[in-house]
């Protein structure tokens, strides 16, 4: 009995030594923690460039977070670069252009978000882009993009950006703060009207329990025409036909997220058989989705 009670004496100073000793390496470990900083999505108003509109907008709401709430804060570099993306549009050239300097936004120019943190909404039109990176009218067309990247720099001289943080940071539901943003050249939804006839819309969900609140919007001549989605009782796909009524001019698609986006996916076929959209998972939500410029409706 008493080598028990000796074993257990002995047990439980072991494991308040080891307690007090692994506190002790936590505090440590955390004195010795370098926090970074991020530039938190608050909102991508506007995604995209319009072929035929140099003052259309890319415009993204950023709400910048540092240790010591905002007082770090000292400016934000943005950068572009573009891809030509269509081979053989406009010609046979490739019109891609590295990355260059496009301006600095001083935290002077920043407002305060509802948390009290600085925020700021970014603007950069079309023209801007194209101005920057010396790009001729001639020299781009529907479905190239240009990466607009942010620098989010500090008084103590630290600089962050797309190469660093992970997953949670660049992603995750709360930071969403990849720090570069893509943003396509779009033709608008009258650029090619759809084609008259049956359209055939198809939905997928990996896990078999529905989309969780997720759906698809169709707009045919801006109304609203249909609403779809995969119920719980679908489980893991649902498909639908409609029509699109002679004199249509354009049709636009907008994805509504919901709690499980990363097991969605969908295609939409025209009634002449091409397929305009799949995409998935993860789709965008809330922009329209068909590229006007490169589809054959």
């Amino acid at each position: 009995m008493k080598r028990i009670k000796s074993i257990l004496t002995f047990g439980l100073l072991a494991a308040t030594v080891s307690c007090v000793e692994s506190d002790a390496s936590i505090d440590e470990l955390f004195d010795n923690t370098s926090r970074g900083a991020v530039l938190r999505t608050l909102d991508v108003s506007s995604p995209d460039f319009s072929i035929s509109d140099p003052e259309s907008v890319f415009s993204v709401t950023l709400e910048e977070q540092d240790e010591e709430e905002g007082a770090l804060f000292e400016s934000m570099d943005v950068y572009v670069s573009y891809t030509d993306n269509t081979p053989g549009k406009p010609d046979d050239n490739d019109y891609s252009k590295a990355e260059a300097f496009l301006k600095n936004i001083p935290a002077s120019e920043w407002g305060t978000s509802a948390l009290g943190l600085p925020e700021y909404t970014l603007e950069v039109s079309f023209g801007e882009a194209l101005s920057a990176l010396s790009i001729a009218d001639t020299e781009f067309a529907g479905g190239d993009y240009f990466d607009i990247r942010l620098v989010l720099n500090l008084t103590d001289g630290r600089s962050f950006s797309s190469a660093d943080g992970n997953g949670n940071i660049f992603t995750g539901s709360f930071f969403r703060s990849p720090f570069s943003y893509r943003s396509p050249i779009v033709c608008p939804a009258t650029f090619d009207a759809p084609t008259v006839g049956t359209w055939t819309l198809s939905g997928q969900d990996s896990y078999g329990d529905g989309w969780n609140g997720a759906s698809i919007d169709i707009l045919v001549d801006g109304e609203q025409f249909l609403n779809f989605l995969v119920t719980e009782d679908q489980g893991d796909t649902n498909e639908v036909t409609f029509e699109i009524p002679s004199g249509a001019t354009s049709i636009e698609v907008f994805y509504n997220s919901g709690a499980w986006d990363s097991e969605v996916t969908f295609q939409l076929i025209s009634a002449n058989g091409n397929t305009v959209l799949d995409l998935g998972p993860s789709p965008a939500a809330g922009v329209s989705l068909i590229d006007y410029c490169n589809s054959d409706l």
